[in-house]
């Protein structure tokens, strides 16, 4: 077995003010990649300013990462600070931003890198160090060495192939609470799948599954908030972007398995956020796996049973009448993967992911 994790992690108050000491340490020229919007909203990226000014590091902000940022993306980036001296990439926002910051942080050290490189396994992983401060509750990009990027070429989502860790990753529950309801269910969902994935994964062992029934006991605690039934408090901002980030601890070492695999078409498509497009499949994939693992962890995510969790996807996500030809995409593209059809624990044929898929 063997357990990499290297990001140092600090989850507390204030916790980027707190930090700048070891923001600085990294790099004196940072690159701030984010989204157009919601960071400033949130006051992240006001905390983040606020603790470069205090060290006297230089700073530039790229602010067009889209919504499942596109390799184009990545490379408008590295044309545009190539030559600026920048030596530390700091990714503040969801999932997109600090997955961009990572394939950004990997094409400024290799300025020379094209979109095959992204791709080639042969290549340097080699990066600028990268610090991530996220605001949502449901990749945990801020613990993986994983970049997923949208393919406008190949008309879906595909991870790149090298690992690029966060050096530092500086999570503080206080960022979610200007997030739409709608937007933390959605995440939450990603966060649930992450767990149940990797739990029942292929490549699942002692250490990932301490870290994602660790993460479905706290992410238990914060369902009711998810149903509707109560307003979030601080300490439950706190667990939830906790247990985002012990789902991606589990997936760093696993990786995610086939609702994941099955979501890519369905996002690029239809746009369906990512979090929902996941949670659609959730249900039928737990269906397919063995009674006993899964019923337990089930009940760690605090459900009564299988039939409790698909009534929760049902309700809080309502991804009915999702087109049945973009279910058989979905289908057609996972059932063409080796690996994605050797991810989970459990086997899966062509019968039963036509079940999962709905198909």
């Amino acid at each position: 077995m063997k357990y990499y994790m290297p990001v140092k992690v600090f989850d507390e108050d204030e916790c980027v003010a707190a930090h700048a000491g070891d923001i600085a340490a990294l790099g004196s020229s940072a690159l701030i990649v984010t989204g157009k919007r919601s960071a400033k909203l949130n006051g992240s990226f006001d905390d983040l300013v606020a603790a470069l000014d205090g060290k006297g590091i230089k700073y530039q902000v790229f602010s067009d990462v889209e919504e499942n940022p596109s390799t184009d993306t990545i490379f408008a980036a590295r044309d545009a600070f190539a030559q600026t001296g920048i030596d530390l990439v700091i990714g503040v926002g969801g999932g997109s931003p600090m997955d961009a910051a990572k394939a950004i942080a990997l094409v400024l050290y290799h300025p020379e890198a094209d979109l095959d490189y992204l791709y080639d396994k042969s290549r340097s992983s080699s990066a600028l160090p990268v610090v991530c401060i996220p605001t949502t509750c449901g990749t945990g990009s801020e613990v993986t060495g994983v970049s997923v990027l949208t393919r406008h070429d190949k008309k879906t989502k595909i991870s790149m192939v090298h690992k690029v860790f966060p050096s530092l990753a500086l999570i503080d529950g206080k960022y979610l609470a200007s997030a739409p309801m709608t937007l933390i269910v959605n995440s939450s969902v990603d966060a649930l799948a992450h767990l149940l994935e990797s739990a029942l994964n292929s490549k699942a062992d002692d250490y990932v599954k301490m870290t994602a029934k660790a993460g479905l006991g706290l992410w238990a605690r914060t369902k009711d908030i998810l149903e509707g039934k109560r307003e979030p408090q601080k300490e439950d901002l706190a667990l939830l972007m906790r247990s985002s980030a012990m789902a991606g601890m589990s997936i760093a070492q696993s990786g995610t398995s086939i609702p994941h695999a099955l979501s890519y078409s369905l996002t690029y498509h239809l746009g369906l956020p990512h979090g929902k497009a996941v949670g659609h499949f959730l249900p039928a994939f737990l269906e397919a796996a063995p009674k006993d693992q899964r019923d337990e962890l089930v009940d760690l995510a605090g459900f009564s049973g299988l039939d409790d969790l698909t009534s929760f996807i049902r309700t809080n996500l309502d991804t009915a009448g999702i087109p049945q030809d973009e279910l058989i995409r979905s289908y057609e593209a996972v059932k063409s993967n080796p690996a994605k059809m050797n991810s989970a624990s459990f086997p899966v044929d062509e019968n039963s992911l036509k079940k999962i898929a709905g198909v």
